[in-house]
């Protein structure tokens, strides 16, 4: 009998231990799946607006019976205070906009339907309209007269002008504009094939790949340029991004490559660079003589980093806020909270942004108001980490960010760093949006080149400069420009027709 009830007690016991696991999974399965619900249907923004107070963690107390009190005799009191106008201004209306000046007008006379004989002009009413037309292809056809010297000593012509492709029909705009449309505009060429015929134009599409590839092959000095203009800085933000690439060895399958972003957010650099796998490979190949500060999101491949003298790991602030965003589901209070106090960091940073703040400044900034804040959300995330269950949501937040604390907080040493990896993920986009469009690269060697045209395209983007005036003029004068100098014809330091 006593054997009996012990194997009941221990059938009991597991049944407790078998529910509370059942209950964590399902608790992280509807976490799951609440996530993908959010990415197929949801806004992709993590916007959160407290509801608190932000000072605490909200308390759930029982009701509480107040007893009433005797009524308190009162009396009125009136004074007179000045008070000041915060009601802002509204603001003006910009009005219509603007046509701007360096556009062609085509000047459209209308005259009265009625007759005007002994009518004298007055004045003129003048409206005008954008409009638009397609853009149209043309031929350049280089005429040389040929001269012949007296007494046959010879012929004289003149030379030709430097063309990107000799052998070729297409010209520099034509090329310039085939890789604006792919690589900024995320046209796919078979599309802009399609574009052509509309036109009259029929260019075979094995024709325009063999051009891209040819004017990559013509660009990639610079592109090797840009790499080691890139490499003498001392800070680069670090990310990721796949990249298929159609897999010839199996029919209609596609293989999983990677386009590795390395990028400079204080002088507007950014290079990509294709990898077949997501390994350490590319990373040690690319920083092996890199240093200063690496700024990552975490990814375990860029821990090895973290043991070299040279470099110093720094973490993303934007990916430790998502964490908790998606944990609210799981405990909403202590998800909250923390979103409250990244969103004060946050607003800190704003802060020094809109005043323009110097390095120096913002360095200040963050050691008075920002290190206050990182100090005590790292032991209020401990305590609470301990409370936890590590596989949960709210769990998982809080132990990704303890993990890795001390890169969250290391931007506070220098006002040049950023408080998180946002900046090449903006550079990221428009891989995104051409993979949407174009789905996948011919080969590895199609994916290579797509890596050097992103790269410059995405370092003009950042200096402000239209890639089509750019591009056009490089290809123009890369033929016949020094090797030595070949810097100076990137996007950084460009000057056009220099």
């Amino acid at each position: 009998m006593f054997s009996y009830i012990c194997s009941a007690m221990e059938t009991t016991a597991d049944y407790k231990v078998l529910f509370e696991k059942a209950t964590q999974h399902i608790a992280f399965l509807e976490h799951e799946l609440g996530n993908l619900k959010r990415l197929v249907y949801g806004s992709k923004h993590e916007r959160f607006v407290p509801n608190t107070n932000p000072s605490q963690l909200p308390l759930a107390l029982p009701d509480v019976v107040v007893p009433e009190l005797p009524e308190v005799p009162t009396k009125k009191i009136e004074y007179e205070r000045k008070v000041k106008n915060t009601k802002p201004e509204p603001p003006k209306h910009p009005g219509r906009y603007k046509i701007p000046e360096h556009l062609e007008r085509r000047i459209i006379q209308l005259q009265p339907t009625t007759s005007i004989e002994g009518c004298r002009i007055m004045g003129e009413e003048v409206t005008e309209e954008l409009d638009y037309e397609p853009g149209k292809l043309f031929v350049n056809r280089y005429v040389r007269t040929k001269y012949a010297k007296p007494n046959n000593e010879g012929v004289i012509i003149a030379p030709m002008v430097n063309r990107p492709l000799d052998k070729s029909i297409a010209g520099p705009g034509l090329l310039t504009q085939i890789i604006i449309d792919k690589y900024v505009d995320h046209l796919p060429l078979h599309r802009q094939q399609q574009r052509f015929k509309r036109e009259g134009i029929n260019i075979p599409y094995n024709t325009i790949t063999e051009w891209v590839s040819s004017t990559c092959k013509l660009i990639e000095p610079l592109y090797q340029a840009l790499l080691k203009e890139i490499m003498r800085n001392n800070y680069l933000h670090v990310d990721e991004t796949p990249f298929k690439v159609l897999d010839k060895d199996k029919k209609g399958e596609t293989h999983r490559g990677y386009l590795w972003v390395y990028h400079n957010s204080i002088n507007g650099l950014v290079y990509f660079d294709y990898r077949e796998g997501r390994g350490r490979e590319g990373p040690v190949e690319m920083l092996q003589d890199f240093k200063g500060y690496l700024q990552t999101d975490g990814y375990v491949v860029y821990d090895m980093f973290k043991k070299q003298e040279d470099i110093t790991v720094l973490h993303c602030m934007a990916h430790a806020r998502r964490m908790f965003f998606e944990a609210q589901d799981n405990d909403k209070a202590t998800a909250q909270y923390a979103l409250e106090q990244i969103g004060k960091l946050y607003a800190i940073e704003r802060k020094a942004k809109e005043e323009e703040l110097t390095a120096d400044e913002i360095y200040t900034l963050r050691q008075e108001e920002s290190l206050p804040i990182l100090t005590s959300m790292q032991q209020w995330m401990t305590e609470a980490y301990i409370k936890a269950l590590p596989k949960s949501a709210i769990g998982k937040a809080l132990g990704y960010s303890l993990q890795r604390w001390i890169e969250l907080v290391t931007y506070t040493t220098d006002g040049n760093l950023n408080i998180d990896n946002n900046p090449v993920e903006n550079s990221i986009r428009p891989v995104a949006l051409g993979r949407k469009n174009y789905l996948f690269a011919g080969s590895h060697e199609a994916a290579k080149r797509s890596a050097m045209l992103y790269s410059l395209m995405g370092t003009c983007k950042m200096h402000g400069i239209n890639p089509f005036i750019y591009f056009k003029d490089v290809l123009q004068r890369i033929g016949s420009h020094r090797i030595n100098q070949i810097e100076m014809l990137l996007p950084q330091n460009w000057k056009a027709g220099g």
